[in-house]
């Protein structure tokens, strides 16, 4: 049988903005997408008779059609028509409820596989289509790299790569709700919005990484109520980040480090603390 085993990286939000939201209910959103090195490992496998398998190294993850992976093989069947099937295996190190896109990553590797397995029938904007079905951080994950993204996450816009430093991310014990973290922006009276397009021009200008922190931020630091964020980011900064903010709608926290030492050091402080500490770096990916 036919496989295929890919990388699929994890995010961090450099700048994240929530700008309205529309009729059906979906927010929108500005954000700078940024991947990073911290890989969850998939292998899909092309078999003759149909249906779906699906494994997870991570107990608690469901095997079946309410994975998002399991849903990117569905879709891809459906609109192909093929009369095949897959097995896929998920081998996880992307932590869950981290605003680091981890599902959304699986989904979009397994999309691609899929396609490849098979011969490429679909081409890239039709699996485009099909990643913004599935949620509004799977179109970036085809791509990867560094990208401005509008909309609900699905308008696109590829941008050059920021300077590749280090990256320390760390997690504690807690997750955040998306729908929950959504209701609470909507209940705030005068957000703080980010300079998502003053990050954006900075990026394609080429600006120094030392111009660029002044531009991110994340708007969903306004309504976390974790105090492992607060910690995780004032210890960052006090060993040597040059910046640290959360990703997504948390509850994740990455620290940029111009000194690998000091953010190997900051990492290994933090792991002793948290269940999740990483050291990784901002990876241009295609």
């Amino acid at each position: 049988m036919k496989m295929i085993v890919l990388n699929a990286p994890a995010k961090i939000n450099l700048a994240l903005d929530v700008t309205g939201k529309r009729n059906d209910g979906y927010h929108l959103l500005e954000t700078v997408f940024q991947s990073v090195s911290i890989y969850d490992k998939i292998t899909v496998t092309l078999k003759d008779s149909e249906g779906i398998e699906l494994s997870c190294s991570e107990v608690g993850v469901p095997c079946n059609e309410k994975n998002l992976a399991w849903k990117a093989a569905a879709a891809f069947l459906a609109e192909t028509g093929l009369k095949v099937g897959f097995i896929i295996d998920l081998e996880k190190h992307i932590p869950s409820e981290a605003g680091m896109g981890g599902g959304s990553s699986d989904a979009a590797a397994v999309l691609k596989a899929c396609n490849e397995l098979c011969g490429s029938p679909l081409d890239g904007k039709k699996l485009c289509d099909i990643a913004v079905s599935l949620g509004a951080d799977v179109p970036f994950f085809l791509y990867g790299g560094t990208a401005y993204a509008k909309g609900i996450g699905d308008i696109i816009t590829k941008l050059p790569p920021v300077p590749e430093l280090s990256v320390v991310v760390a997690k504690g014990s807690g997750g955040i709700s998306t729908p929950e973290a959504y209701r609470r922006i909507d209940a705030l009276e005068k957000p703080s919005h980010p300079n998502v397009k003053g990050l954006r021009a900075a990026i394609e200008n080429g600006a120094s990484a030392n111009e660029l922190w002044g531009y991110c931020g994340n708007i969903f630091e306004e309504v976390t109520e974790l105090q492992d964020v607060w910690d995780i980011r004032r210890i960052m900064s006090e060993m040597g980040a040059v910046f640290a903010c959360m990703s997504g709608s948390g509850s994740a926290v990455f620290g940029v480090f111009e000194d690998a030492h000091k953010a190997e050091k900051c990492c290994n402080v933090l792991g002793e603390k948290y269940p999740f500490s990483q050291c990784c770096r901002m990876k241009e990916e295609n």
